[in-house]
C-alpha cells in the first residue's frame, strides 16, 4: 500500500513536471527586450526599437531582430517610387523578413549605422516614424516609414517602408 502511495506521488509529480515545462514564459518582444530603464515614454521606446534594429543588423544578430517584429509584420521596398506602389516589392511574416535579413541585408550590412532621425506620429497605441537614416555614406532623408504597435505595453515593429524618397530626374 505505500508503495501505491509512493508510486502515485511520483507520477503526478512527474506530470506537473512536464505540464510545467510546457509552459514557459513568453518571450519578451519589442522594446520589452531591450532594458530600458524604468519609467521610460513611449516616444523612448519607440526610437530604442528603431535604434536596436540599426544596431542588431550590424551585428547580424537575427534572433533579437526577430522579436522586434509582430508576427504578421510586413517590409516593403517603395523603389523610389512614393506614387506608385504597383512596383513595390514585400516581404510578409516574419519567416519572409528573417530571410530577407539573412540573404539580401546581411552580406550588405555596413560596419557602422548612425541612429536615424526620426519624427514619431503617435495616436494611442499605433506610430508613425519617418526617418531619415545615415548607413555608411548612404543618407536617405524621410526614406523610411516604420509603423510600429504597443502589444502587451511593448511596442514593436508591424511594418517597415524603405526607399520612400523619389527618384531625381
Amino acid at each position: 500500500m505505500q508503495n501505491s502511495r509512493r508510486r502515485f506521488a511520483m507520477v503526478w509529480l512527474l506530470s506537473g513536471v512536464v505540464l510545467l515545462s510546457g509552459c514557459a514564459a513568453p518571450s519578451t518582444a519589442g522594446s520589452c527586450g531591450l532594458g530600458l530603464a524604468p519609467g521610460y515614454s513611449d516616444d523612448d521606446a519607440i526610437r530604442a526599437v528603431i535604434e536596436a534594429e540599426g544596431r542588431l543588423v550590424v551585428s547580424q544578430e537575427i534572433d533579437a531582430l526577430m522579436a522586434l517584429w509582430t508576427e504578421d509584420a510586413y517590409v516593403a521596398n517603395a523603389k523610389n517610387t512614393p506614387d506608385d506602389t504597383a512596383d513595390d516589392q514585400f516581404w510578409r511574416g516574419q519567416d519572409a523578413i528573417r530571410h530577407r535579413y539573412v540573404r539580401v541585408v546581411f552580406p550588405g550590412a555596413p560596419a557602422a549605422a548612425q541612429p536615424p532621425e526620426l519624427v514619431i506620429d503617435r495616436d494611442g497605441a499605433r506610430a508613425i516614424v519617418t526617418a531619415t537614416t545615415r548607413i555608411g555614406s548612404e543618407v536617405a532623408p524621410a526614406g523610411d516609414r516604420w509603423v510600429l504597435v504597443k502589444r502587451n505595453g511593448c511596442w514593436q515593429i508591424a511594418s517597415l517602408t524603405y526607399n520612400l524618397e523619389a527618384r531625381q530626374p
